[in-house]
């Protein structure tokens, strides 16, 4: 009931102040208040916004106090107490209590200083020193003697402390109740009738202190008096005040002051101790102090950050009892023996690699417990950092970014903050922050290589794997993980998908269809590299694909054809010398490189030392002169290979006749007809015949004209060899050594002992280069006289005319004629024409 009624009496008498000087605000409030009671609104006192207090991180921070005996209600700006707050130990015996604090918010930063100051309850009662105070009075004692008491002490302040003492009724002694100049009271036994030692050796009395708090409180404490004979003296100190100045880190056992005091006594009643007052507990272990010489030394180490001043209360006492007191003050000298604090107060980490220069990132408080120039403080970090220390508001610091941060470049800061303060020597403290970088997206991927180049071989197998592309991207998690894809083109017409794929994680690049050399020999394609960060970025590479080409294609044989419905047959003639040119075997390959150059080989032969082939150029000519004893017909068997692995090759027949003339030959003139054409020869024939007689009769008559005329000469050419250019496909171009015709040689190849039909064509020119100089026929004079004036009498229908053809369906042979007119030469050509 007692605690109840002092709180609410504290409750009645609180008293909120709110003022501003120095921008200060103060709080006035009783001790002994529940944790959580509300001391008072100060988001309303200093006009701050209730509802940013808790983004603004707002917060208590303790200024040179080690404890925190407030906090603030961040949803209603309260300022609510923390913890038992106790008047008595937090101040002791000063006037006024006061408790400095600092509200601090962030973003902005800000800086509110307010102050506590408690008010005393009446939660001590008085108590005395001792249990019984002994008094030895000698009986001589005159009336008016006063002894003075041990005052009664209680940690109360003001009102509360001890206001009046009372002394229980006797015959001999009242009390005498007197005031300091500091406004302490102390009390004196005063003799109101004289002790007579024969009626009453002791006398005890009942002294009582009482405060004024309401309700008052009390303490008591016994007197005993023993009656003796007279001491009237009591001892008299040197000082009433002794002051010595000490500094804090003074070691054990120094000697702080020497008290002195005398009594005129004698003997017994003149020998005087030493003691202490009233002391609080902690003042009790500091010190030490000696009954019989007065001498006070350092017991344990005090810290003036704890305690500037301190004050001793010293008693004399003689034996008998008589007593007198003075003060000893002692003021404590600081010395720089704290370092720097530093405290982190805020720090936001990780810090974006794009933030902008003058970035705020944390909040530093530096703090030192000295006083003077042992309490001032600089604060710095190293320099090698991005970041500096920018003062703000008293011992506040900001740490902020002085340049771009790139984590690629480095990821973690460790920042050492070194505080030292002023004091000789100085004294400093550091203290480590660790800062990381996140990652912003700001690296595209880049490739290894600036292009890639892929070689596949033809034929390939859809699905396998021709090269691998690989892109790297710095940045972190997502930011740095590269996805891959084929941009979208066109390759001959086609997407590029339908010729590629690509594995979007590792960058393998596929082959979806399998292919051709001879239809597509290479084609680009470009490959995207795009990382997951957002905004992505990307980057692309050109990825060049060669086909390799591969042995698939046989050589195809052009000249002989390879039709085995039919057979090429060549005239060569019986005056062919070695090294002549026979005929050509024409033939390619699709293939390319190694793979197209073909060779030429006679596999099988009639007369196997007559001919031979050239291994590179197809080219058939004779090894030796032809003689009689050769065989007339002559088959040669000719392989044309590649140079691929494995080697491809291809076969073709060769059919010569060694003749001047069909006519010669027995076999071609006993050939029967087919019964479906006979009667179409028969008609053909007669016709043939007569124009061939009037044309044969006119000749006759202008050669009898003209017989004196200048004869030109008669070439003959049978026994030519003509490969007719309708061979050569129009898709295969002319390469030397691959196997195609050379542009040197003019072919034109007669059917002529085929079948039992033959066709016949126009030549459309004829390359007299094609005859050897030895295969060349020899001009004979008669037939130079027979053409000899021609030219000045045939005119140009009988140009014409002479045109027309002489075919011999049955012998199925050609007949040249050149003729000397106003042109050089004029070749006639007539061959056997198919009848269907």
């Amino acid at each position: 009931m007692f605690c109840i009624a002092a709180e609410m009496f504290g409750l009645l008498f609180f008293v909120l102040m709110a003022h501003t000087a120095y921008g200060d605000v103060s709080y006035s409030f009783p001790e002994e208040m529940k944790r959580g009671s509300v001391i008072g609104n100060i988001a309303k006192d200093l006009g701050l916004d209730v509802n940013r207090l808790s983004s603004r991180k707002a917060r208590i921070d303790t200024e040179g106090n080690r404890k925190r005996y407030c906090d603030i209600n961040l949803n209603t700006g309260e300022l609510t107490v923390a913890e038992r707050i106790d008047r008595e130990e937090i101040c002791g015996k000063k006037a006024s209590c006061v408790i400095k604090q600092e509200l601090v918010l962030e973003n902005p930063l800000e800086l509110h200083r307010f102050i506590l100051n408690v008010e005393d309850i009446n939660d001590n009662s008085p108590q005395f020193k001792q249990n019984v105070i002994q008094f030895e009075i000698q009986e001589s004692a005159d009336k008016g003697s006063r002894y003075l008491l041990d005052e009664a002490h209680d940690a109360d302040i003001g009102m509360n402390s001890v206001q009046t003492y009372t002394l229980q009724n006797n015959d001999h002694f009242i009390l005498s109740v007197l005031t300091e100049a500091n406004g302490g009271k102390y009390e004196e036994l005063v003799i109101n009738k004289e002790l007579d030692r024969e009626q009453q050796k002791e006398v005890t009395l009942i002294l009582t202190a009482v405060d004024g708090g309401t309700p008052p409180r009390s303490g008591t404490v016994a007197i005993h008096v023993t009656v003796l004979d007279a001491n009237d003296n009591a001892p008299v100190f040197s000082q009433a005040v002794y002051k010595v100045s000490l500094p804090e880190n003074s070691p054990l056992d120094t000697v702080v002051v020497t008290v002195s005091a005398t009594d005129a006594d004698e003997g017994q009643n003149g020998e005087v101790t030493y003691e202490f007052g009233h002391l609080p507990e902690s003042h009790l272990e500091m010190f030490f102090l000696d009954a019989v010489s007065g001498e006070i030394k350092l017991r344990r180490f005090f810290d003036y950050e704890e305690e500037s001043s301190i004050e001793l209360p010293i008693q004399a006492k003689d034996g008998q009892g008589l007593a007198s007191r003075c003060t000893v003050v002692i003021d404590v000298i600081d010395v720089n023996d704290n370092s720097p604090k530093i405290v982190i107060s805020s720090l936001n980490s990780p810090v974006p690699e794009n933030a902008l220069p003058g970035t705020e990132v944390g909040i530093i408080n530096v703090q030192d417990r000295d006083s003077e120039n042992n309490g001032q403080v600089r604060c710095s970090i190293q320099q090698n950092v991005p970041f500096k220390l920018v003062p703000s508001i008293k011992n506040y610091y900001s740490l902020v970014t002085t340049g771009e941060l790139d984590r690629e470049l480095l990821s973690d800061y460790n920042i050492t903050i070194t505080a030292t303060d002023e004091g000789s020597p100085p004294l400093s403290s550091t203290k480590n922050i660790h800062l990381t970088v996140s990652d912003v997206n700001d690296n595209p991927p880049v490739f290894e290589e600036q292009n890639y180049r892929a070689h596949v071989q033809e034929n390939n197998t859809p699905g396998s794997s021709i090269c691998s592309v690989s892109a790297t991207d710095p940045d972190w998690r997502q930011n740095g993980t590269v996805v891959y894809s084929l941009l979208s083109s066109d390759v001959n017409g086609a997407p590029a998908s339908s010729f590629l794929s690509i594995n979007g994680d590792t960058g393998v690049i596929h082959a979806v269809r399998s292919f051709d050399y001879e239809q597509l020999k290479s084609f680009k394609v470009l490959v995207l590299a795009r990382d997951n960060g957002s905004p992505p970025l990307s980057s692309n590479v050109t990825v060049s694909v060669f086909i390799s080409d591969e042995n698939d294609n046989s050589p195809q044989i052009l000249y002989p054809s390879p039709d085995g419905n039919s057979f090429m047959t060549e005239m060569v003639p019986k005056a062919a010398q070695a090294r002549s040119l026979v005929s050509k075997v024409i033939a390619v390959d699709a293939d390319s490189g190694q793979n197209a150059w073909l060779s030429y080989h006679i596999i099988k032969a009639t007369d196997p030392g007559l001919f031979t082939i050239g291994v590179h150029s197809g080219e058939i000519r004779t090894q030796r002169d032809i003689s009689e004893s050769d065989s007339m017909k002559q088959n040669l068997i000719v392989s044309v290979r590649d140079n691929g692995q494995p080697t491809l090759s291809a076969t073709c027949a060769l059919y010569l006749l060694i003749s001047d003339n069909l006519a010669e030959v027995p076999e071609l003139k006993d050939m029967s007809h087919d019964e479906s054409s006979s009667k179409l020869t028969f008609y053909l024939i007669i016709a043939l015949v007569s124009v061939s007689t009037f044309f044969l009769t006119f000749i006759i008559i202008i050669l009898a004209v003209r017989f004196c005329r200048r004869r030109k000469p008669r070439l003959l050419f049978d026994g030519a060899v003509a490969i007719p250019s309708a061979y050569l496909p129009p898709n295969y171009a002319e390469v030397e050594g691959a196997g195609t015709l050379r542009s040197a040689y003019n072919y034109d190849a007669y059917l002529t002992t085929g079948s039992r039909t033959s066709d016949f064509k126009f030549v459309r020119s004829y390359n007299e280069g094609t005859l050897t100089a030895d295969l060349t026929l020899k001009k004979t004079q008669s037939a130079v006289d027979d053409f000899e004036g021609l030219d000045a009498e045939i005119n140009d229908s009988f140009q014409v005319g002479l045109t027309k053809y002489l075919c011999f369906n049955g012998l199925g042979f050609h007949i040249k004629c050149v003729f000397a007119f106003k042109v050089d030469r004029c070749e006639w050509q007539h061959a056997l024409k198919k009848i269907t």
